[in-house]
């Protein structure tokens, strides 16, 4: 008797089959909304998309609209920043940011986001979570993750940070801190030795750090030169915490894929930025949080609070210059600084700042599957990609504002929430 293979006899276990009748559905990559659309899916991919002729369905959402499972390209799923964050971390233990990182997860999964690429982490916890999730243990969206940042002595990244002398000694390349271009290299590597998908190094000041400038450059070319080399050789690619011009200036032209924030990024920055095809990821709901806090007493320590009131509330403006002048956009919220699961607050932001409802969209799809090197497999519901969709009761394209009040998840195939 011939033995089935093992593989034939699990494969059935994994199946996912679902099929939707969409009476709308976003075709991300032209910007189109197709009208009464059959989708199946097939072990966690989508087998279908075709125009609906009276097919068997398990899902009737001919009164809804579909679109790609989304992707927020710039969140911190280990922290969610509060008034007590600077005490924070002289008090919790790894145990307790991996236990607070699955329930932020699992927010950031029901907003819509099926995929997100989280850019800065403590105890490299978004790697444990990113296993965690691929193994069915606890949910939440699928996960690229630069465990921890980079930085150099004193800046954005560094965790010593704030503390007094003698309290932590030099953190060194194993835990992101890198001065030189022999560091910078053996970070990467020491990124690659963790299991992260990707690097982030912080270009310039940030505004959260205790650390006076939020804009000064913190790399220098050789660095710089030498991070992307190693990276290319691991096969990461590089993004930039930027804020301040010079800091952008140098990390695109060493070759970083992306700018996060962009903040005072000027008509020489955006044509550099065109020049080497470097996308632009704004979170602008991150600018409007700071300005926010800076303005309660107490909330931020001085030197904080005077970074957010001045860095904050520019975002949008160079976003929207950004947008206007042709630099790719891709979405990011940067989660973690405003709470998990508000993601999908930014869509409506960045409309209000200049751009079209449809162009929002694709960012968060098409756009930013391409810059995360997955547009094979995420960000358009199309036959062969993950099958990862979402359902919302109004038409996005006449009311953005249905993007933070997402009706039905699925993701891979399988309903992960629905209303």
């Amino acid at each position: 008797m011939k033995k089935t293979p093992f593989l034939l006899l699990i494969l059935p276990l994994y199946a996912n089959a679902l099929s939707v009748r969409c009476g709308n559905l976003f075709e991300a990559e032209t910007g189109r909304m197709l009208n009464d659309i059959y989708v199946k899916t097939d072990y966690g991919k989508f087998t279908e998309v075709e125009k609906y002729t009276n097919q068997s369905i398990d899902i009737d959402a001919s009164q809804r609209y579909c679109l790609p499972g989304l992707i927020d390209m710039h969140t911190h799923l280990s922290f969610e920043f509060n008034k007590n964050s600077y005490s924070e971390k002289f008090q919790l233990n790894e145990a307790d940011y991996a236990f607070q990182s699955a329930l932020f997860a699992k927010r950031t999964l029901k907003a819509g986001f099926t995929s997100v690429r989280d850019l800065g982490d403590v105890f490299n916890v978004t790697i444990a979570l990113k296993k965690a999730i691929n193994n069915g243990i606890t949910q939440g969206p699928r996960i690229f993750t630069a465990g921890k940042a980079l930085a150099t002595t004193g800046g954005h990244a560094d965790p010593s940070n704030g503390y007094r002398q003698g309290l932590m000694s030099n953190p060194g390349p194993k835990y992101g801190v890198v001065n030189g271009a022999a560091q910078a290299a053996q970070a990467v590597r020491q990124r690659y030795q963790d299991g992260a998908d990707l690097i982030k190094i912080t270009a310039t000041g940030g505004v959260l750090s205790q650390a006076s400038s939020g804009d000064n450059a913190q790399f220098n070319s050789d660095e710089l030169k030498s991070i992307i080399a190693t990276a290319n050789d691991y096969g990461f690619k590089v993004t930039a915490h930027a804020h301040g011009k010079e800091g952008m200036k140098r990390a695109i032209i060493a070759g970083v894929a992306s700018i996060e924030h962009g903040t005072y990024s000027d008509a020489e920055i955006r044509k550099l930025m065109k020049k080497h095809g470097t996308y632009l990821v704004p979170t602008l709901i991150a600018g409007d949080w700071v300005t926010e806090k800076s303005k309660v007493e107490g909330f931020f320590p001085a030197v904080v609070a005077k970074k957010a009131a001045t860095i904050g509330p520019v975002i949008a403006g160079s976003f929207e210059k950004a947008h206007k002048s042709g630099v790719n956009i891709a979405f990011g919220t940067d989660s973690g600084v405003s709470a998990h699961g508000d993601n999908g607050r930014e869509f409506a932001l960045m409309v209000k700042a200049g751009m079209s409802p449809t162009d929002a969209l694709k960012s968060a799809t098409v756009n930013a599957a391409t810059l995360l090197g997955q547009f094979k497999n995420l960000g358009s519901i199309s036959v062969g990609k993950y099958a990862d969709m979402v359902l919302v009761d109004e038409n996005p394209i006449d009311s953005i504002e249905t993007m933070e009040n997402i009706n039905t998840v699925i993701k891979a195939g399988k309903i992960e929430f629905s209303q």
